[in-house]
């Protein structure tokens, strides 16, 4: 889970290229988690371990 996290915030750092001051890093790495967040607590899951 936290190596999805990380390849997803190395994934949007490089579109934006040069963050103009620390707080925009932080903006974007914050609405990112709680993107994150809001699909573990509604039920959706990275890992599916059922079988079909």
């Amino acid at each position: 889970m936290v190596e999805r996290v990380n390849r997803e915030l190395k994934r949007r750092a490089k579109v934006v290229g040069v963050f103009p001051n620390e707080e925009s890093l932080f903006r974007l790495v914050g609405s990112i988690l709680m993107d994150v967040n809001e699909d573990w607590v509604t039920g959706k899951k990275y890992l599916q371990m059922d079988e079909e």
